[in-house]
């Protein structure tokens, strides 16, 4: 009888339930789901602080192309002057680009950055990405991001 119950016991304990099975991989899809829950909500974070320092490093260019002719690059022209020597009028004789690293003037959430020449409140241009929602104004995560702003 000893030999019987030593045997039901071992049959016991070789391996987990099912019901241990569907706990564990309850408490997994929880854990999972909080991680990308708080990943999400950080790559966000990224692509607003990604589109800042994009705004700054293209008014930094802006500034260097202006230093060498003496205008901004109209609105027609845009910012793909800051890549190539615009052939549109008025066509800048002292062009010395490129200015910029690569010819990629799409916010994080691909989307073309706004150029305007002149800017808002009599600044001389204004770049500005209108966030997740790629419309202008919005609130949260969907702001606009302007070169005028910090």
């Amino acid at each position: 009888m000893i030999n019987g119950i030593t045997d039901f016991c071992k049959a016991k304990e070789e391996g987990w339930t099912f019901i241990e099975t569907l706990i564990v991989i309850g408490i997994v899809i929880i854990l999972t789901g909080s991680i990308s829950f708080m990943g999400m909500k950080y790559l966000e974070k990224a692509k607003v602080v990604s589109a800042k320092t994009e705004i700054q490093a293209l008014s930094m260019a802006l500034e260097s192309y202006y230093l060498d002719n003496g205008a901004y690059p109209s609105e027609d022209q845009g910012l793909e002057a800051l890549w190539e020597k615009p052939t549109l009028s008025p066509v800048p004789d002292s062009w010395d680009g490129p200015y910029v690293s690569k010819n990629d003037f799409f916010d994080p959430w691909q989307t073309d950055y706004v150029y305007q020449n002149p800017g808002e409140y009599d600044l001389p241009f204004t770049i500005s990405s209108y966030g997740s929602d790629a419309y202008p104004g919005g609130e949260d995560k969907a702001s606009d991001i302007n070169s005028w702003e910090d």
